[in-house]
């Protein structure tokens, strides 16, 4: 039933046009933007139509569950922006990467993923995939021997997330995919930090990407969403997997994001401006201990950055000189700054992963990916950057 731009939507050259004018067909009332489809199911004219339309054999829409006007819309869209053929949306971020993993892995598996990811992925590759029976290898980003390493006769999938959460680390898409081609695994990765405007996995041969459309995708903080693209042939499993298990995106969230993509390339030029300033300010600030942000040429990873990413992306994350107490009273004075775990805002929002978002780990899985007490996560907004850049000074200074 899912069709990429055939009949419905006409594919354009340019990110920004598809973008914008990604659309389902007009309806007979020549709506200008797309309306929801706030419904459970669909009617058929006859018997005929409605077992031709659940054996496959005819396009059509029967329930919600499966698949919606609207959600096609966003997927279709995405998947243009993305450069893949197929794809699923899903009610969050997590449900997304939740099916990439699973939908290709069964008991007796094995999973390979860098050690630097979001808390609720760690958790399902180290406390969930185990009850089934799946096994897993972790490695460092950037050690290309210790992925080499990994692979086991088992193996399956591997799994990455660049830029990482919170430390913004790098991994090599292209070394990874190599890798996997030669041994016959499946490669997704969470592209959510970077947005399909700054990086398309699919250019370097990744077989699913996922996304927390919740955040950059929305970029407003209004929604919840998410959705795997990829392939035809890797998303094969994915959809059976979500059909079967309904993390489904409702209409209305759906239609919110789709669109939110029409103005995705001008935020996040103006995320990466303001972001590339503000990491430029905070390298040169002496209450600052270190500065991570990939288009930095203080970066480690700067030339991986330049080769994978077409802008630095929205993400600085920092330690704060004077440790863990200064720390926190530097978060305590800021007066214009939203403290919260969400990111991909208007709003720049700030994060202390170690106490928050990355409570869940250890203290030392947190060091093993540098989380440091003294770490900070900001998703630079689009606010005026000399007001962003004004209220973490004043922060600092009262936090002596």
């Amino acid at each position: 039933m899912y069709k990429l731009f055939t009949a419905n939507m006409k594919k354009y050259p340019h990110f920004e046009t598809n973008a914008v004018r990604g659309q389902m067909s007009r309806s007979q009332k020549k709506e200008h933007s797309a309306p929801i489809f706030a419904t459970s199911s669909f009617v058929f004219d006859s018997a005929e139509e409605a077992r031709a339309v659940f054996a496959e054999e005819a396009d059509g829409y029967f329930y919600s569950r499966y698949s919606n006007p609207n959600t096609d819309e966003f997927v279709e869209k995405l998947c243009a922006l993305e450069g893949v053929d197929d794809g699923i949306a899903t009610a969050t971020g997590m449900a997304a990467n939740f099916l990439a993993i699973m939908a290709h892995l069964r008991a007796g598996d094995h999973i390979v993923s860098s050690r630097s990811l979001f808390t609720s992925t760690h958790q399902i590759i180290t406390q969930l995939l185990p009850r089934y029976g799946i096994s897993h290898t972790y490695v460092d980003c950037g050690d290309k021997e210790e992925w080499q390493e990994a692979i086991m006769p088992t193996t399956r999938l591997l799994f990455i997330e660049t830029p990482s959460n919170p430390g913004l680390d790098l991994v090599d898409i292209g070394f990874v995919v190599a890798l996997a081609r030669e041994n016959n695994c499946i490669v997704a990765i969470d592209n959510s930090f970077a947005s399909p405007y700054i990086q398309t996995p699919a250019q370097f041969g990744a077989d699913l990407i996922c996304h927390s459309a919740t955040k950059f995708i929305d970029g407003q903080g209004r929604t919840m969403g998410g959705a795997v693209v990829g392939s035809h042939e890797a998303m094969e499993q994915v959809r059976f997997f979500a059909r079967q298990t309904g993390p489904t995106l409702a209409p209305f969230n759906a239609w919110i994001l789709s669109k939110s993509l029409e103005t995705l390339p001008v935020r996040m030029e103006k995320h990466c401006q303001n972001a590339m300033k503000f990491a430029e300010f905070l390298s040169q600030s002496k209450d600052i201990q270190s500065v991570r942000y990939p288009f930095l040429p203080s970066y480690p990873q700067y030339e991986l950055a330049k080769k994978q990413m077409r802008l630095g992306g929205a993400m600085v994350s920092f330690e704060v000189a004077g440790g863990y107490e200064r720390c926190i009273r530097f978060i305590d004075k800021l007066e214009m700054i939203s403290v919260t775990p969400n990111l991909g805002d208007t709003r720049t929002a700030l994060t202390h992963p170690a106490s928050t978002t990355h409570s869940k780990l250890s203290e030392d899985e947190r060091l093993a990916v540098n989380i440091t007490k003294e770490l900070v996560r900001v998703s630079v907004g689009l606010e005026h950057i000399d007001d962003i850049i004004a209220d973490v000074d004043h922060a600092l200074k009262k936090s002596k």
